[in-house]
C-alpha cells in the first residue's frame, strides 16, 4: 500500500487523514487526527451474502483504549472488558446518520471499526469516529450515498462556536451534533440548557453549512484512493403478484388497520395473510408474499396521510393520543410515577442515596463519576412477546441516555441537594416513542420523591411522511407502526422554557430545514399539552422527602482538620459511621455531608463531627469514656479521635494507689483541661473539679509514660 496523506483545517485546528499506512489487509483505513485526538478507522465487506438475512449487516464497532488516555484500566484483569456507556452512544451516533445512506439490498456483512488511540481531552472522538467511518465507506467497494459531515456547534456568551473543546463545554448552553450529506441534514443528537427553538433552529443551519467543508475534503479523498463501488442488488417482485395481493386485500386491509390497537389490529390483518398464503402460496414463496404484503401495508398508512391529511385511526396529524399520569403508585420507594400515552406505558421509580453512591466512570472522558442516572428496562412483554432476557442492549442503553439528557438540566446541583439520584425507567407496553414517555414519567417521580428540580419536563416523538413529489407531513406522537413505515423519529424533548434534548433518526437520505422547523414547532405545541397532563398529577416538588429516603445533613469544618475527622487509616471516621449508621462524604473544602434514616443518629454525628473540627481549649470541661489505662494514669475521649491524659495525681484530692480505684476501662470521666503542650498533648484533671482551690501547676507532668522535653533535670546527687 502507498501512503497517503491530507490535511484540512476545521474550526481553526487542523484535521489529517492519513491511509495506507495501519492496517493495509482491511478493504479501507484512515487515522484521523484532530489536535492530539486520534483514532483508526477500518471497514471490511464480506466477499459473499449472509445467508438467511434480508435486512442490511451493518455494525459499527467503537472502541476504547484506556492507553489513549494515559490510563490503565482497574479491576483484576487490567485490561478492557464491555465497551462503556459512552462508547456504546459513540456507536449509535455513528451508524444513525451512515445507515440510511446504504443500499437496503446489500446483504453482505459490512463492519467498520473505530479505535480511539489518542485523546488530548480537548476535541472529542465522536466527530472523529462519524467522519471516519464515512470516509472508509466512501472509499469501500458499497454503494454508499455519502459522504456525510458532522460537526459540534456551542452556544456560549450569546456566540454559536464550532466544534468548541470538551474544556469549553461546561461554559456552553447547548452540546448539538449535526451530521449532514451535501444535501440534507441527517442525523442529530443534542443536550440543551432550556435554549429556545429559533436559537436552535439557528444552531442546525450553521452546522449543516459547516459540515459542506468536511463534505468536500472527504470527496476529494475518495476520488484519489477510493475503490470502484459494487453495483447493489436489485429486489423487485412479480407484478402479477402484486396486484394479486392488492385485489385479495382491497378494503379489508385499511379497515383493518384503521382500529385504534395492535391488539384489535391483529386479527384483521393475520386473517388477511392467512388468505394470501391460501390462495398464492402454490404459486409463489409464502416470504415474497409476505413482503409484499408488508409493503402494502406502508403503502396504505403513508397513502391515507399524504392525500387525506389523516391517520388510518381517524387521528389528527397534529394530535397526541390519550394521557393518563399518576404518581405514588410503589410503597417504600422514595418516588414513583406511571405515564401512559395510547399504548405506551412506563413506570419510572426514583431512588435517592448519599454523594459516595455516585457512579465511578472508567472512561476517555473528562468527568470520572456522575450523581444523576437514568436506567432504561424494555422487557419482552412490552410488546406482546415471550423471549429471552439478557444484558441491556444498545437501545436500552441509548434511550435510557437521551431521558438522562433531557432532565439532566433541571437537575439541582450537589450544593442544593447533596444526594445521588437514579431513576429506572421500566416499560410495561410500548407503542411508540419510550424514550419520552420516559422523560416524562421521570419529571414526576422526581417531583414525587421532593427533588428540588428547577422545572418540568416533557418529551414527544414526531414523525415524517415523504411523497414522490416533495410532499411531506409532519405526524405528532408516532405510534410503533407509524415509526416503523415512517422516515423519521425525531423525539423533542423540553421544558416551558425550551428545549433540553434532541434526537433525529431518519430511514431516508436526509431531511430539509424545513421539514425541521416545522417539527420543532410542531413539537413545542405537543410537548405544552403534555406538561399540562403531567401538572393533574403533580404540579411543583414535594416539600418533603418520602420518609424511607436519608436525610442529608450539611456541615463545614476547617480544612485543616479534615484528617482528624478521617483519622489513621479512616478509623476515626469508620467509628463514627458504625455507631451511628449513617454515611459521611468529606470533600477537599472542609464540606461534610451526613446520610442517614435517623435523625437522631444523624445529628449524633453531626455533633460528633463538629467535636472533631473544633480547637479543645483550656479550661473546657469534657465528660468522656475511658479509652486506655495505664499505670501512670487514664486516656478520656473528650472529642472523637481525641483523647487527654488524666495523670494519676489528677484523678483525686487525695493520694491514688492505682488508677483502677478511681475509674475502670470504659467507664465515663469528667474532666477539666489544664494543659496543652507544643506537640498538641492535651492534660485534663478530675481533681481540678473536685478541689475548689485547685491551680495547675505549671510545669508539665510526664507524658505518654516518658518526661516531656521541658521537665526538671535531675543528676545523680539530687
Amino acid at each position: 500500500m502507498v501512503p497517503h496523506y491530507y490535511e484540512t483545517t476545521v474550526a481553526g485546528r487542523k484535521l489529517c487523514v492519513e491511509s495506507g499506512k495501519l492496517a493495509e489487509q482491511a478493504q479501507a483505513a484512515v487515522t484521523v487526527r484532530y489536535g492530539d485526538t486520534m483514532v483508526l478507522v477500518t471497514c471490511c465487506v464480506a466477499p459473499e451474502p449472509k445467508e438467511g438475512v434480508d435486512f442490511l449487516p451493518l455494525t459499527i464497532e467503537y472502541q476504547e483504549r484506556l492507553y489513549a488516555a494515559g490510563k490503565i484500566p482497574g479491576g483484576f484483569i487490567r485490561r478492557e472488558g464491555r465497551p462503556s456507556e459512552d462508547a456504546i452512544l459513540t456507536s449509535r451516533v455513528t451508524d444513525r446518520p451512515l445507515r440510511p445512506l446504504l443500499p437496503k439490498t446489500w446483504r453482505r456483512d459490512i463492519q467498520v471499526v473505530v479505535t480511539v488511540l489518542s485523546t488530548d481531552r480537548d476535541n472529542d472522538p465522536d466527530l472523529l469516529s462519524i467522519f471516519g467511518s464515512s470516509l472508509t465507506l466512501g472509499m469501500s467497494c458499497v454503494p454508499f450515498a455519502g459522504p456525510v459531515g458532522a460537526c459540534r456547534i456551542g452556544y456560549i456568551n450569546g456566540e454559536f462556536i464550532i466544534n468548541p473543546t470538551l474544556s469549553e463545554m461546561p461554559n456552553s448552553e447547548m452540546d448539538l451534533v449535526v451530521a449532514s450529506t451535501s444535501q440534507d441534514v441527517c442525523m442529530i443528537e443534542a443536550g440543551m440548557k432550556e435554549v429556545p427553538e429559533n436559537i436552535v433552529l439557528e444552531a442546525i443551519r450553521r452546522a449543516h453549512e459547516a459540515n459542506q467543508e468536511i463534505i468536500r475534503f472527504q470527496e476529494m479523498i475518495i476520488k484519489e484512493i477510493g475503490l470502484p463501488k459494487e453495483e447493489a442488488p436489485v429486489i423487485e417482485h412479480d407484478p402479477e403478484l402484486v396486484n394479486e395481493v392488492i385485489r385479495i386485500c382491497g378494503d379489508d386491509l385499511r379497515i383493518a388497520m384503521s382500529n385504534l390497537t395492535k391488539a384489535t389490529r391483529a386479527p384483521g390483518c393475520d386473517a388477511i395473510k392467512k388468505k394470501l398464503i391460501e390462495e398464492l402460496g402454490e404459486k409463489w414463496d409464502p416470504s415474497e408474499i409476505l413482503d409484499v404484503f408488508d409493503k402494502r401495508i406502508k403503502f396504505e398508512i403513508r397513502n391515507c396521510i399524504l392525500t387525506n391529511h389523516v391517520r388510518l385511526s381517524g387521528r389528527k396529524l397534529n394530535q397526541v393520543r390519550p394521557i393518563t399520569t399518576e404518581v405514588d403508585l410503589i410503597p417504600r420507594v422514595h418516588g414513583s410515577s406511571l405515564f401512559t400515552r395510547g399504548e405506551t406505558q412506563v413506570l419510572n421509580i426514583a431512588t435517592l442515596g448519599s454523594l459516595r453512591d455516585n457512579q465511578k466512570l472508567d472512561g476517555l472522558g473528562i468527568e470520572e463519576s456522575k450523581r444523576y442516572i437514568h436506567h432504561y428496562n424494555m422487557p419482552p412483554y412490552a410488546n406482546g412477546e415471550a423471549k429471552k432476557f439478557g444484558v441491556p442492549g444498545r437501545r436500552e442503553i441509548g434511550h435510557g441516555a437521551l431521558a438522562e439528557r433531557a432532565l439532566l438540566p433541571v437537575i439541582p446541583s450537589e450544593e442544593e441537594f447533596p444526594y445521588t439520584i437514579r431513576l429506572v425507567s421500566e416499560v410495561l407496553s410500548s407503542s411508540g416513542s419510550t424514550s419520552m414517555a420516559s422523560t416524562c414519567a421521570s419529571t414526576m417521580s422526581l417531583m414525587a420523591a421532593g427533588v428540588p428540580i428547577k422545572r418540568m419536563v416533557g418529551g414527544i416523538s414526531m414523525g415524517l411522511i415523504t411523497g414522490d413529489n416533495g410532499e411531506f407531513e409532519i405526524l405528532t406522537d408516532i405510534e410503533g407502526m407509524e415509526d416503523n413505515y415512517g422516515d423519521m423519529d425525531f423525539k423533542v424533548a423540553g421544558t416551558m422554557e425550551g428545549i433540553t434534548a434532541l434526537q433525529l433518526d431518519i430511514k431516508i437520505h436526509g431531511i430539509t430545514m424545513p421539514m425541521i422547523e416545522k417539527t420543532i414547532w410542531q413539537g413545542r405545541e405537543a410537548r405544552e399539552h403534555i406538561l399540562g397532563k403531567m401538572r393533574e398529577a403533580i404540579s411543583e416538588p414535594r416539600a418533603e422527602l418520602s420518609p424511607y429516603a436519608p436525610r442529608m445533613y450539611k456541615t463545614t469544618v476547617d480544612p485543616d482538620k479534615i484528617g482528624a475527622i478521617i483519622g489513621p487509616g479512616g478509623k476515626t471516621i469508620r467509628a463514627i459511621t458504625d455507631e451511628t449508621k449513617t454515611t459521611i462524604d468529606i470533600s477537599n473544602d472542609g464540606t461534610v455531608v451526613i446520610g442517614a434514616t435517623d435523625a437522631a443518629m444523624a445529628d449524633k454525628a453531626l455533633k460528633m463531627i463538629q467535636e472533631l473540627g473544633r480547637e479543645v481549649k483550656i479550661g473546657e470541661i469534657f465528660t468522656g469514656r475511658v479509652n486506655r489505662i495505664e499505670p501512670f494514669g487514664a486516656f478520656v475521649e473528650l472529642v472523637p479521635g481525641k483523647d487527654g491524659l488524666c495523670h494519676i495525681s489528677e484523678l483525686d484530692i487525695h493520694r491514688v494507689g492505682k488508677v483502677e480505684d478511681i475509674v475502670k476501662l470504659g467507664e465515663d470521666l469528667t474532666v477539666k483541661v489544664i494543659r496543652i503542650d507544643a506537640q498538641g498533648k492535651i492534660s485534663v484533671s478530675r481533681k481540678a473539679l473536685l478541689d475548689p482551690d485547685y491551680e495547675a501547676e505549671d510545669r508539665p507532668r510526664k507524658q505518654y509514660g516518658r518526661p516531656a522535653h521541658d521537665t526538671f533535670r535531675f543528676d545523680k546527687n539530687d
